[in-house]
């Protein structure tokens, strides 16, 4: 099935997806989900037990495409192609999302100071009866950071809206001393990937 107008639905707040999509020549209109109380996440963002970050990753990303399917189908929205994502960053198999507080994101910086950690974002895009994933993984080294500047940056609004506790768009560039895989995949969309899947669901990307 062709779509019969070159836009998808993004089911995402992230307002770094909307400048990457708009990189891209993408035209799309936002779905967002339910996140506050009072009757909760559309999807909730919980570890299961034993869960692996790139499974984490990429079942997240599976309930917010399927979520904001079941919300087109709800609405009588018309038919387009949608597109969820979800990013995480690793260390030592810890999975760090967004730092609810100050000491969260704290002691986030200092997990990440001085090594080289993994950025995985996997990116779902579902049209009619098919459905298509990729989950893309990115190296990032972080160079060793005094606790003054760790303290100065989380004094900041950066940290608190990133996974990781960071935003490599942003100051937090400056601590970033080398990275392997894709930068606007660490940004949290990476286009090569999300091109390749658009195409799939029929859309002309350039």
């Amino acid at each position: 099935m062709q779509p019969t107008e070159q836009k998808i639905y993004l089911a995402s707040k992230s307002p770094r997806r909307r400048e990457l999509l708009r990189q891209i020549g993408v035209d799309f209109e936002l779905l967002l989900l339910r996140e506050q109380p009072p009757r909760g996440p559309d999807v909730t963002e919980l570890v299961l037990p034993g869960e692996h970050a790139i499974d984490y990753v990429a079942r997240v990303t599976r309930e917010k495409a399927a979520c904001a399917q079941r919300i087109v189908q709800a609405r009588k929205l018309p038919a387009r192609p949608i597109l969820a994502a979800d990013t995480t960053v690793v260390i030592d198999d810890r999975i760090l999302g967004k730092p609810a507080d100050l000491a969260e994101a704290v002691d986030m910086l200092r997990a990440l100071s001085g090594r080289t950690h993994q950025v995985l974002t996997s990116i779902a895009v579902s049209y009619g009866k098919q459905s298509w994933q990729v989950t893309q993984s990115s190296d990032v080294a972080f160079a060793a950071m005094t606790a003054q500047t760790i303290d100065a940056y989380c004094a900041t609004r950066e940290p608190y809206d990133k996974a990781g506790g960071y935003g490599i768009q942003g100051p937090a560039a400056s601590f970033i001393a080398h990275i392997s895989g894709s930068y606007t995949g660490i940004m949290g969309l990476p286009l090569f990937e999300t091109a390749q899947l658009l195409k799939q669901a029929g859309l002309r990307i350039l």
